[in-house]
């Protein structure tokens, strides 16, 4: 395992590459074709924020564009057909395809669910366009820089889960180099991936608890940056299986380290300034009055959020009062706010906010709509 784990990677880090646009069908499957791939998955996600794909020939990309890929609902969590209803139809967004880095011959384009020729009001996607659009009937957009944590591990021979690198073991690992180090195949192999789709991921850190890492890509409007956050998932997940490992995004992991988040930035702007920053805030968090009133909803709003944000009986052993072996859990308790408190519910790292419960289970969809 720690060959696999170790070796340095045959290509250099790889360039960000910009993801292609396409102004029509044909234009993509030339494109497609041009670079030796064959099947498009056309993909969308159920209710837990579970990548759902059908794997599509290159020659009939047009039919998931026209009427979709059929689904049989009642197989989807969450999304509120039964065995005797209508089909639910994945209809692709053309904006989206791209190749799979990490799976040569393989391409992906995001869809979301219709029914009966209309979106469907079950799709998490769906849900999210919608409240978009309102938005933008002021002149805004929605922005999240998207900050997911996952641990990566591995089976003993008896099949317990443990961390990938067993000399990960210091009580305090937060920023290791040794972690980041062993475990730079699987690292570096998935930032190249990511940033050959054109997802800029700009750091990678080991994080506080054993086998726990976090990567950071460049914030985007809301609904691109819930795109890239599902694409990293696939990522991650299909990468580590490669190499013999799991990578888990499960809130609490192990009970006696910090668990698995992902911390959304976020603001709106104008597509001129960022209309959360104030530099003249009296209270010192250079927000603007827009941010407060935004703020005071998230805080109104907390435990339904929450309930978005943390549906599992497992994100609860994470959003708890107490230590870790490290001394902390970085999790949130209370409704709270806090001038760069990690402890709070929202942070303020000046001009913008930072929602920290856990958002995995829900690829951030639900939770930004």
């Amino acid at each position: 395992m720690k060959s696999e784990l170790s070796g340095h990677l045959a290509a250099p880090a790889g360039a960000l590459t910009p993801a292609p646009r396409f102004n029509t069908v044909e234009a993509a499957q030339g494109f497609l074709l041009a670079r030796g791939v064959s099947y498009v998955l056309a993909q969308f996600v159920d209710i837990h924020g579970v990548a759902k794909a059908k794997s599509v020939p290159v020659a009939h990309l047009g039919s998931v564009l026209s009427e979709g890929a059929g689904f049989a609902g009642f197989a989807i969590w969450g999304v509120g057909i039964e065995p005797h209803g209508p089909d639910f139809m994945a209809r692709g967004d053309l904006s989206t395809i791209g190749l799979v880095p990490w799976q040569p011959g393989l391409a992906r384009i995001v869809c979301e669910g219709h029914v009966d020729g209309a979106p469907w009001h079950y799709d998490s996607r769906v849900v999210l366009k919608q409240q978009i659009a309102r938005l933008s009937q002021r002149g805004y957009t929605f922005y999240t820089g998207l900050e997911p944590e996952f641990s990566l591990l591995r089976r003993d021979d008896k099949g317990s889960i443990a961390p990938c690198d067993p000399s990960d073991t210091l009580a305090k690992p937060c920023y290791d180099y040794k972690g980041l180090s062993r475990t730079r195949s699987f690292l570096e192999r998935l930032a190249n991936s990511l940033r050959a789709a054109g997802i800029d991921v700009y750091q990678i850190d080991h994080e506080d608890a054993n086998g726990q890492f976090e990567l950071n890509y460049t914030f985007t409007d809301c609904l691109t940056s819930c795109d890239h956050f599902i694409f990293f998932k696939m990522a991650a997940s299909e990468i580590a299986n490669e190499l013999g490992l799991v990578c888990s995004f499960m809130p609490k992991p192990f009970a006696n380290r910090p668990g698995n988040g992902m911390h959304m930035h976020m603001s709106i702007g104008n597509g001129q300034r960022n209309l959360f920053a104030d530099k003249s805030d009296p209270r010192g968090l250079d927000l603007s009055p827009l941010a407060y009133h935004f703020l005071g909803g998230l805080l109104a709003h907390a435990p339904a959020l929450t309930a978005l944000c943390a549906p599992t009986v497992n994100s609860y052993k994470r959003l708890v009062v107490g230590r870790s072996l490290t001394g902390a859990t970085w999790a949130p308790a209370y409704i709270s706010y806090g001038d760069n408190n990690r402890s709070s519910m929202i942070r303020i790292p000046r001009g913008r906010l930072e929602l920290r419960p856990s958002v995995h289970r829900r690829r951030g969809l639900l939770p930004g709509a």
